[in-house]
């Protein structure tokens, strides 16, 4: 039986994108001693490497928490699946693969709200030092980093016109969405190493496993921070059947993403009086913002049936294509297996008031009634939008003491009616691409949500009808300096020493665009703000980069 000793100097909770990444950098120093917990398992389920395989592994609990919305009203009464990763590597093990870092005036809007160090002018090195990008080093991209990034395996007509439809409507076409401005269409750039996802494991773990210094624990579920004279002092966990307790000798970081940090912290008695009191939980440390601030990315998921083209439906749909598609990703790692479950975007205005993109397009030349079910047996593609900054707000509560007991999570997407107002235009813009020339071949007519929503009433009742997540979950332990904030902007939570949090739960608004690699920016940060002291002349140490793979 493995053995765990009973304190560490640094304990990582949630071994994701984030708890990886820190894991590495926190471990370089041979005379800090690391321990990584992880809830679930180890990643050697063979889908979770084969980028397809995102279908096998959202909803499995092997790799998956399987989570589930309370039923929203803004979604016609509808629950929503709520996956989140609970494997090594987290989230980066079942997400989509899309490496995007949002736009700039995301940060700039961050380090204007009262968070000095997060402007894109900040931020944009650490998401350099942490990138192994194709292209190689330029201003914009890094390529001696651990996070591989690279162009996709696939060739699809379908996807071509649309990019073409695109322009014809004003959406330009661009060759990269990660220069600070994503206006535009493309194709999404992977986490994949030659047709094979790459996830956050690989990426920081799997080069320096044999570090004497770093422990990595999979299958412990954390019950509790523990605090003695107010300081985040240790962890209670259950792990090999039995309950352990491990001090920190000096901080306890919290990995866990948007839905697990805050439910450890309430579980703690640590967050808003009101429920820990319901729930019979002492009270160890009042913050009205854990939990609060919820905010996601909702896809409309717009259907339209085509001819005279090819797309996965008609592939998938036969014996013959799937052999073929085996084939092809045996042989050469490409084709529809090596797919990302998005190929194409596109970042556009809703409107003429918006001051930058604020919707994006993720193109597939598929089409199925929701994950988890058989494609359609038509030829069609699927353009889903979501509107990037949201303005509705929901939380994540727990239920009770009891950790193995999922917390109610309540987006409250479509509540505030400006994102009605959002929702009804990007149908609306939908529309247009795809009346445009480029696409007229190949005869589109729309299959969801349908002709018939026409009226702004109507596509506003659309949007609850098609809507669906995208994964994208922020925002439920705000940094910032507010009654609702939980930490400063240096990750520390609000008063409580000796603990931080670097997770998605920080982020104070959600980013414009798919948020794995913001988490691993968030991550790079806090390693910094963890290693690099000011110096006396009021410079920094340079940040050692943990061992990767490079170019």
């Amino acid at each position: 039986m493995q053995q765990l000793d009973d304190s560490y100097d640094y304990l990582i909770v949630g071994a994701g994108p984030a708890g990886c990444l820190l894991a590495n950098r926190l471990s370089a120093d041979p005379a800090v001693r690391v321990l990584l917990l992880e809830a679930g398992g180890r990643d050697n389920y063979p889908w979770i490497h084969i980028p397809v395989g995102y279908l096998y592994c959202i909803g499995n609990p092997r790799t998956d928490w399987c989570y589930e919305t309370e039923a929203e009203p803004g979604l016609n009464g509808r629950a929503l699946k709520y996956p989140r990763g609970r494997v090594l590597g987290g989230s980066s093990s079942i997400n989509g693969m899309i490496y995007m870092r949002g736009q700039a005036r995301d940060y700039d809007a961050w380090a204007a709200a009262g968070n000095p160090g997060w402007a894109w002018g900040d931020v944009l090195p650490l998401f350099k030092r942490t990138e192994n990008h194709f292209a190689g080093s330029s201003e914009v991209h890094g390529a001696a980093g651990e996070w591989r990034v690279e162009r996709q395996r696939l060739s699809w007509q379908v996807l071509e016109a649309f990019r073409q439809a695109a322009g014809q409507s004003g959406i330009a076409s661009i060759e990269d969405f990660n220069a600070g401005d994503n206006e535009g269409c493309s194709y999404f750039q992977v986490n994949q190493r030659r047709g094979v996802r790459w996830n956050a494991s690989k990426a920081f773990l799997r080069d320096i496993r044999q570090r004497p210094n770093l422990r990595v624990v999979t299958d412990a579920e954390v019950q509790r921070v523990i605090l003695a004279g107010g300081r985040a002092d240790a962890l209670s966990l259950r792990w090999q059947g039995s309950e352990r307790l491990i001090r920190a000798r000096r901080e306890i970081i919290l990995c866990a993403g948007s839905i697990g940090t805050p439910a450890l912290l309430q579980r703690s008695g640590i967050g808003p009086r009101p429920l820990l009191q319901r729930l019979g939980i002492a009270v160890q440390h009042e913050l009205a913002g854990v939990g609060e601030n919820l905010q996601d990315h909702l896809q409309l998921r717009l259907i339209y049936q085509v001819s005279g083209v090819p797309t996965l439906n008609q592939i998938a749909g036969s014996l013959w294509g799937k052999l073929g598609m085996g084939l092809e990703y045996l042989l050469k790692r490409s084709g529809p297996l090596a797919m990302a479950p998005s190929q194409l975007g596109a970042f556009a205005r809703s409107s003429a008031e918006q001051p930058s993109a604020n919707l994006q397009y993720h193109v597939q030349p598929l089409s199925l009634e929701r994950f988890g079910e058989p494609l359609h047996s038509f030829p069609a593609f699927t353009a889903s939008v979501c509107n990037l900054r949201p303005y509705s707000r929901g939380k994540v509560e727990i239920r009770s003491l009891d950790a193995a007991q999922a917390p109610l999570i309540q987006p409250n997407y479509l509540s505030d009616e400006r994102d009605l107002r959002v929702a009804a235009d990007a149908i609306r813009l939908t529309r247009r691409i795809v009346a445009a020339p480029a696409l007229a071949a190949f005869k589109p007519e729309e299959y969801k949500p349908g002709p018939s929503y026409q009226s702004q009433e109507d596509l506003q009742r659309a949007a609850g009808e098609i809507g669906t997540t995208i994964f994208h979950p922020v925002g439920t332990c705000k940094m910032g300096q507010g009654r609702d904030a939980v930490v400063d902007a240096q990750l520390r939570v609000h008063g409580v020493p000796g603990l931080r949090i670097a997770d998605a739960s920080v982020m104070p608004t959600i980013v414009s665009g798919n948020t794995c690699s913001p988490v691993l920016m968030i991550a790079e940060k806090a390693a910094e703000l963890i290693l690099t002291p000011p110096s006396r002349s009021g410079a920094t140490v340079a940040l050692p980069v943990g061992e990767g793979v490079a170019g």
